[in-house]
């Protein structure tokens, strides 16, 4: 089977949840300075009344051990609700699908915590469901995440996520929102491919990065990445991350 065929073959493949673990042994990415997991585990406390927002399939939800019944959910992606339904809910986890992130149906003062990895948000929607001194962590992808390498794959480019969609930025919006910046960092990891196929998977799915890809309008790039790849063993990309831990200060 010649190389387009394999990259054909990788571009059909189906994905769930948020689990990218297929091509784990085919990328690398660097760490980041923080860790979200550790962060967010230093602050939840069991009692805590818990939203994870945009939990996908409930993968990392699940691992951090928190009481069910303390539990609520949003995820929008439909594949990912049914994913939930059939298996939070069963344990008693709420779960609501959220398209429009100005309108979570949840009460005033709910929650004790709010954490987000990689979801979109209103921070003022965020600031309502938070009881007073509640806790908002969120880890996102910045509006510079692949951004070189997309713009080298997709002919006329056009940017979907604004490239100042960054810390600054953001920091801006969370303090007057009325909360407190306890805690912000911003990096530029690599990632990088050992083999195309992975790169192909990848690009497919996070379409919104990669908008237009596929192997038949993309192949002549994907073939000179294909031998920037058998020069130097990786073809390398720069993410784009930044993490906000802040507090709710003002009614």
């Amino acid at each position: 089977m010649g190389l387009k065929e394999l990259w054909l073959e990788e571009e059909k493949k189906s994905f769930q949840g948020w689990d990218f673990s297929y091509i784990n042994d085919r990328t690398e990415e660097e760490p980041l300075p923080w860790d979200y997991d550790k962060i967010v585990r230093q602050y939840l406390n069991p009692d805590y009344m818990l939203l994870d927002m945009g939990t996908g399939g409930g993968e990392y939800l699940l691992s951090l051990g928190h009481p069910y019944k303390n539990t609520c959910v949003t995820e929008g992606y439909p594949p990912n609700v049914e994913l939930c339904m059939e298996k939070l809910e069963p344990l008693g986890i709420e779960v609501k699908q959220v398209i429009d992130d100005s309108h979570l149906p949840f009460d005033d003062n709910m929650f004790d915590m709010v954490i987000n990895r990689h979801e979109s948000f209103d921070v003022n929607e965020v600031h309502r469901l938070l009881k007073p001194n509640g806790l908002f962590i969120t880890q996102q992808v910045g509006g510079k995440n692949n951004k070189e390498l997309s713009k080298f794959l997709i002919d006329d480019f056009k940017e979907i996520v604004s490239s100042n969609f960054d810390l600054n930025n953001n920091v801006e919006l969370v303090q007057n929102a009325g909360f407190t910046i306890l805690k912000s960092d911003e990096y530029f990891p690599y990632i990088r491919f050992f083999d195309i196929g992975a790169l192909v998977y990848f690009a497919k799915i996070i379409e919104w990065e990669f908008p237009n890809f596929s192997v038949e309008r993309c192949y002549e790039k994907l073939c000179q990445l294909q031998s920037i790849l058998e020069k130097q063993g990786f073809v390398e990309s720069r993410e784009h991350r930044f993490i906000i831990v802040a507090r709710k200060t003002q009614k």
